[in-house]
């Protein structure tokens, strides 16, 4: 690797996933793999992770919930609220 760190994506692979200069990309670990994608503006599920184009906004932007996760929370909102 380049003592700057840099990992370069080949030409065909590039084309062939659409990325193009200036594409925002993330990279993040998973278990023993690291994956480099592209960005997604959609951001992640406070409770599940899960990120979709599915997750809606909540409290002008500072919650962001998948079904799942809203779902979730709700379980647990409405066993705290019995408490």
């Amino acid at each position: 690797m380049p003592p700057l760190g840099r990992i370069v994506i080949p030409m065909e692979l590039r084309r062939t996933l659409g990325i193009v200069d200036k594409n925002p990309m993330e990279i993040f670990v998973e278990d023993d793999k690291i994956i480099l994608q592209k960005y997604q503006s959609h951001q992640a599920c406070m409770i599940t992770g899960d990120v979709s184009e599915r997750n809606c906004s909540l409290a002008n932007g500072k919650i962001i919930l998948s079904p799942e996760g809203a779902e979730l929370l709700i379980k647990e909102l409405q066993q705290y609220l019995v408490k």
